[in-house]
């Protein structure tokens, strides 16, 4: 960073720089308190989380395995009989039309885990890459605004051509599509939104995109329900369409982050974003924005290209230390919280109520997040809730199916990995400053939907034997959550801008940490 800009005085013989103005600071001088107006958009983007969580857990009903019975026909066809593969053809039938799930759709029954399980694998597949390949743009070139519409509307519309899939290979090519326009989605939700706050929302707008996801959630069994009896497609074309129509109304009511454009140098850009929030919060803005001149702020990648934001953390080990660790916790919690909806069939119950039930699990894990975020540190909150789930779910493999025990630790299961899954990502918000916050939080939800690349197969699995789907979720999630025991605390600081800025507080913790250590020892000297 050029620190010439700001002109130094110089006192005595040292020569001290003149501490430039922070953006946040700065941002929250000029906005003002965040008004009604200004939250309502806030809003508007967190609610993009609600298709976001369609698109995730459709899955769930679409590529479901009905239940079959036996026609009659045939001695050798008996409630005793566990598949029906081996039967002849006519002993049995689907107990719905076979157009209600792909899986009898397409007699995917007998084709094997691989195949039943490549659709939702896809998905997940194609969301991990669009996580490597999108999330510096929205960093670097597009931004959070144009990254979230773009990669919004490509989801929407490969949702609405799904509905034209004719086989199980057309039907997971597509899946893959939406999964790698999806990818980016929340991401931009998260950071676009806490970013056009000020300081005293930040929190409470975070959680209510995890709120919203919710939502999304428990609008699924109802709208399966409704079309129990009609094609799966109609799940696809009645979440695709208004995702699609609500893409046009924020490209009209939601503006660029004033952040991200002062950490690319745009600073008239910026000043006309704050303009308007400033406005929209009745409070009257002096025309000459004379403080954001006086920021030292730069775009610090500019020669680097679209992965400079990788770069620039790759180069930091500290960085690179914090990103390892959140993302090997993420890969756990990413693996019960995708793969317990998915294994909701394997419980022995009402497949809509099963869903019905863990996504109300999601309601009170939003609620408990946003109680304990300011309350709790959040390394140690982070490891409880993971090790706790993980607990639950090991308990479940003891169970037997069926009974209401069962669902009852799966669903408190499933609770403690929600409430983890929130405290992760505003973790992950807190941990990396403006310039590489977009990337490093989409690498973290990449590392999430890893962890749901192998749900789909463990789930399979499962059905034979739970170990496989319960026994290797408790493991992961309770085993990989403590590596979040090696992050720093973040409750209560302000987020930087720059690697810089980060790199100086950590100095500073840790020059006031070693004196604390030194007084410390003097004392116990001077005791002894």
């Amino acid at each position: 960073m050029d620190d010439t800009a700001t002109a130094p005085f110089l006192t005595s013989h040292k020569a001290k720089l003149a501490k430039a103005p922070s953006i946040d600071d700065t941002i929250e001088t000029y906005i003002g308190a965040t008004g009604a107006m200004q939250l309502l958009k806030a809003f508007l983007l967190a609610f993009v989380w609600v298709f976001d969580a369609q698109q995730v857990f459709i899955s769930v009903f679409t590529d479901a395995e009905p239940r079959w019975h036996c026609t009659g026909d045939d001695a050798s066809c008996s409630p005793a009989v566990a598949s029906p593969c081996a039967l002849p053809p006519g002993a049995w039938a689907w107990d719905r039309p076979a157009e209600t799930s792909v899986v009898s759709e397409w007699a995917l029954k007998c084709a094997g885990p691989a195949v039943v399980s490549l659709p939702a694998s896809s998905f997940f597949a194609g969301c991990l890459a669009g996580g490597f390949l999108l999330t510096t743009l929205a960093d670097s070139v597009l931004g959070r605004k144009k990254m979230l519409l773009v990669s919004m509307a490509s989801m929407s519309v490969a949702g609405v051509l799904t509905v034209f899939a004719t086989n199980v290979w057309a039907y997971s090519a597509l899946r893959f599509v939406c999964g790698f326009a999806r990818s980016i989605v929340g991401t931009c939700a998260l950071v676009l939104s806490t970013e056009i706050v000020g300081k005293r929302w930040r929190d409470r707008v975070s959680v209510a995109g995890l709120f919203f996801f919710t939502v999304g959630f428990m609008s699924l069994p109802a709208l399966a329900y409704a079309f129990r009896e009609a094609s799966w497609r109609n799940m696809y074309l009645w979440t695709s369409v208004p995702s699609l129509c609500y893409c046009v109304l924020l490209f009209f009511l939601v503006q660029e982050s004033p952040r991200w454009l002062m950490v690319r140098g745009r600073k008239q850009d910026a000043i006309e974003v704050l303009r308007q929030i400033a406005s929209l919060n009745g409070n009257s803005a002096t025309s000459s924005f004379s403080m954001l001149h006086a920021c030292t702020m730069r775009e610090e990648a500019e020669a680097s290209g679209v992965f400079a934001t990788l770069q620039t953390m790759w180069e930091r080990p500290w960085a690179l230390r914090r990103l390892a660790a959140i993302m090997t916790s993420s890969f756990g919690v990413g693996t019960v919280y995708y793969g317990m909806p998915l294994n909701v069939g394997s419980l022995g119950s009402n497949l809509y109520l099963s869903v019905a039930y863990n996504a109300v699990a999601e309601l009170p894990s939003s609620i408990l997040a946003w109680l304990l975020i300011d309350r709790i540190n959040r390394r140690s909150l982070l490891v409880t809730l993971t090790t706790a789930a993980g607990a639950l779910s090991l308990a479940c493999v003891a169970i037997p199916r069926g009974s209401a025990a069962l669902m009852a630790v799966e669903i408190l299961s499933f609770c403690a990995t929600c409430t983890a899954f929130n405290v992760t990502l505003i973790y992950a918000i807190e941990l990396f400053p403006t310039a590489v916050r977009n990337s490093a939080v989409g690498l973290v939800r990449q590392a999430l939907v890893l962890g749901g690349v192998a749900a789909p197969v463990l789930v399979a699995l499962g059905r034979e034997r739970s170990f496989w789907s319960f026994g290797v979720f408790g493991l992961a999630i309770g085993c990989l959550g403590l590596f979040a025991a090696c992050l720093p605390e973040t409750r209560g600081r302000s987020m930087s801008d720059t690697m810089e800025e980060e790199e100086h507080k950590e100095a500073a913790v840790a020059s006031s940490t070693a004196g604390e250590a030194a007084i410390a020892t003097r004392n116990n000297n001077d005791l002894v």
